[in-house]
């Protein structure tokens, strides 16, 4: 855990997918708390006239964006950390694809434990196993 999902505008780039990931996965170590080993992230690219912001394409704008949602379990996280990982998630894409359009969301899903897992077992389950 977590699932990361992230959308990049722009053409496939491999140097650009690798430092994406290793920034993503080091904020949600670092700010989020998560174990790097269940860390699972996917990235795909949308060309910039496929991106649309209030009606105009990235492409006619003259901008990047990106779109990052990364489901956690339900109260491992504070509203504090949520906020921090939001802002420093921005700054490092800011950072990384440059001339970035404000309209780039973090969305952090609260994903209820029972509802939500990895392995074929919920992390409700592992909660109770593990005794806490």
């Amino acid at each position: 855990m977590p699932h990361i999902a992230i959308h990049l505008s722009g053409k496939p780039d491999p140097a650009l997918t690798r430092k994406t990931v290793q920034s993503v996965a080091r904020l949600t170590q670092d700010v989020l708390g998560k174990e790097e080993a269940v860390i699972a992230i996917t990235v795909q690219y949308v060309p910039h006239d496929l991106w649309f912001i209030g009606g105009r394409s990235l492409a006619e704008l003259g901008r990047n964006a990106f779109h990052l949602d990364i489901s956690v379990t339900d109260e491992t996280n504070t509203k504090a950390e949520k906020a921090r990982f939001i802002g420093a998630v921005y700054g490092a894409f800011e950072e990384m694809l440059g001339e970035l359009h404000e309209c780039s969301y973090v969305h952090v899903i609260d994903a209820r434990a029972a509802a939500y897992g990895y392995g074929g077992a919920t992390q409700e389950y592992r909660h109770q196993r593990a005794g806490v």
